[in-house]
């Protein structure tokens, strides 16, 4: 049988994983420094098959706008440059042959304001996975005082609780957002 506390504990879990992976993607986007998790995603052809850079290559940021990926077999640089080419990170790799060199440039005033509603755009996505876990969780909550395991003012009860874990995280969301925001204005 389904109970308040569970349903509560599992709307707070999926709420934690929504925020996580708004954070995720947020990472993802490029400001003017060079971070690893900006090519760390990219699906790269390996023999045929999607795989994730990360898992091809060592990633490291020597320098505050430079990217270097070194893999594991050299044979699959061509697939990492073609694959950092087509991703729309807006960024060209330099290859040695053993060594993949990212320049990450300076953002333009135009490009900052394009990546802000990316940003933007990101963390409401976030925001509504929260309340599409909220929804779920009243549903729940209507089911089990429909099936008269909890009385109505228990419902109305755990409603509230279901509403202050939504807060809460669509608060953390927008800190997240405002952290974004105010590292893409650094010059």
């Amino acid at each position: 049988m389904i109970t308040v506390d569970s349903v509560l504990k599992d709307t707070e879990s999926k709420m934690k994983k929504a925020v996580e992976a708004a954070h995720r993607e947020l990472q993802t986007v490029r400001t003017g420094r060079a971070s690893s998790t900006l090519v760390e995603g990219i699906m790269v052809d390996y023999y045929n098959t999607k795989t994730p850079l990360k898992q091809l290559a060592a990633i490291n940021v020597p320098e505050s706008r430079l990217i270097v990926i070194q893999p594991w077999d050299a044979a699959v640089i061509g697939e990492i440059e073609k694959a950092i080419l087509k991703s729309d990170l807006g960024i060209t790799p330099n290859s040695d042959g053993k060594l993949i060199r990212i320049g990450i440039p300076p953002l333009t005033q135009e490009r900052r304001e394009d990546l802000s509603k990316v940003v933007k755009r990101l963390a409401e996505e976030g925001r509504v996975s929260i309340r599409t876990v909220r929804r779920d969780a009243n549903e729940h909550l209507k089911k089990i005082e429909k099936d008269g395991h909890i009385s109505e003012d228990d419902m109305f009860k755990a409603h509230k609780d279901v509403q202050k874990q939504t807060d809460k995280y669509i608060v953390e969301i927008d800190k997240l957002l405002e952290s974004k925001e105010k590292e893409l204005q650094e010059i």
